[in-house]
């Protein structure tokens, strides 16, 4: 023990200095740990706490993003859905109205051509019997010169009659 005493000594450590030296660290450790450590550690504590909250914040804002990017993605698909009815509907009232459109045209052109050929038979018609008269005229003018008489109206009924029997055979 001699030894440490002397070790003590040479390094010029006595007891009342050490043990002054012992209160003052103390002292100094409960001030540094009362004043500097207990705060700093409610600071670290804190500020891990709102880490802590913000890690969960951004979680949930994660999970309402994935949220909001399925309806996103949903309403997107509805509308294309939707836009893909419209767009077949529209073509199907088109086609419709293309075959509709094409009906009123071909019964358009079947009537003018109805209406046509009634008018071609009328006007045959109406030349076939101007031409029975011309004929009738002719024959009764034709009799009349080569008989060298007037021919009665008896004669010329008789002699219509006759040409209108051959014309229609």
């Amino acid at each position: 023990m001699d030894q440490i005493k002397e070790v003590l000594l040479s390094f010029g450590v006595n007891k009342a200095s050490f043990l002054a030296s012992l209160v003052n660290f103390t002292i100094l450790l409960v001030i540094l740990h009362r004043f500097a450590y207990k705060p700093l550690l409610e600071v670290l504590d804190e500020r891990r706490r709102k880490i802590a909250d913000s890690m969960k914040q951004a979680d949930q804002i994660k999970a309402e993003l994935a949220k909001t990017q399925a309806a996103r993605d949903e309403i997107l698909f509805q509308a294309n859905e939707a836009a893909r009815k419209m767009i077949e509907e529209a073509r199907l009232a088109a086609d419709k109205f293309r075959d509709q459109k094409l009906n009123e045209a071909l019964q358009s052109a079947q009537e003018t051509l109805r209406k046509a050929q009634d008018a071609g038979r009328q006007e045959r018609e109406k030349m076939l019997a101007d031409l029975r008269r011309e004929m009738v005229a002719l024959v009764v003018a034709t009799t009349a010169k080569v008989t060298g008489k007037i021919l009665t109206a008896e004669d010329q009924k008789r002699l219509a009659d006759e040409t209108m029997k051959e014309l229609a055979a």
